[in-house]
C-alpha cells in the first residue's frame, strides 16, 4: 500500500521491451529485490538493484493501462515505497493500481500553484467526487471540481516543484487511480440494486 506523497522525481535511464530502469537515491535506502515500488502511480516489482537506481519489469496488462509505455531514457517519474505497518498514512491509500489514464486538457497558473483540468473516461468518472481523493500519476490530490467528461485539481508549490506534475502539460498522458473506497460502495450499491429489482421467481 501506498500514500499518493511522492518521496523521490527519478529518472528513466533505460526502457526496453520487458521493463525500465531507473536512476533514484533517496528511495534506494532500504530498497530490495523483489520489492514494491510505485512508478507514476503503478505498483510495480524491483527486479534488479544497483547502487544508484534500480529495475522493473513492466508487463502489457501495465502498458495497457499506464502511461510507462510512452517513457524514454531522461524521462521523468514519480516514485514511491510502500508505506510501512507504523507509518503514517499523509496522503490516501494508494494501491498502485492504476486504473487507466486520462489526458491533460489544460495547466493554468493559479498564483504561485498550478490549475489542471484533466479528461477521463465515465467508468473512472463515476467514482470521482467534489473534494474526493484520487491519485494522478501516484500522487495523492485533492479533486477540486468534477465535470461530465473531467474533473480538475490545484497543484501546490512544493508538489509542483517535487513531482513532474509541474513539467506536465496539456495533452499529456496521466495514470489515473480512483479512490478505492468509492469503488467497493459503487460496488455494494450495485448488488443491492440488483437484488431489490430481481424479479421474484414462482414455482
Amino acid at each position: 500500500m501506498f500514500t499518493g506523497i511522492v518521496e523521490e522525481m527519478g529518472r528513466v535511464s533505460g526502457a526496453g521491451p520487458r521493463g525500465l530502469a531507473i536512476s533514484a537515491s533517496r528511495i534506494m535506502e532500504g530498497l530490495s529485490l523483489g520489492a514494491s515500488i510505485n512508478v507514476n502511480g503503478a505498483c510495480l516489482t524491483v527486479t534488479g538493484l544497483e547502487r544508484r537506481g534500480f529495475e522493473v519489469d513492466v508487463v502489457p496488462e501495465t502498458l495497457r493501462r499506464t502511461n510507462l509505455g510512452s517513457l524514454s531514457v531522461g524521462s521523468p517519474v514519480n516514485l514511491e515505497r510502500p508505506v510501512p505497518a507504523a507509518g503514517r498514512l499523509d496522503g490516501h491509500v494508494v494501491q498502485g493500481h492504476v486504473d487507466g489514464t486520462g489526458k491533460i486538457e489544460s495547466v493554468h497558473e493559479d498564483g504561485a500553484a498550478l490549475s489542471i483540468r484533466v479528461a477521463a473516461r465515465p467508468e473512472m468518472l463515476r467514482y470521482v467526487v467534489e473534494k474526493g481523493f484520487v491519485a494522478v500519476d501516484g500522487i495523492s490530490l485533492t479533486v477540486v471540481d468534477c465535470y461530465c467528461n473531467g474533473f480538475s485539481f490545484t497543484v501546490i508549490p512544493f508538489t509542483r516543484s517535487a513531482t513532474t506534475l509541474g513539467l506536465r502539460r496539456a495533452g499529456d498522458l496521466v495514470n489515473i487511480e480512483v479512490d478505492i473506497l468509492a469503488k467497493y460502495v459503487g460496488k455494494l450499491v450495485e448488488s443491492n440494486l440488483n437484488l431489490t429489482t430481481k424479479p421474484a421467481s414462482h414455482h
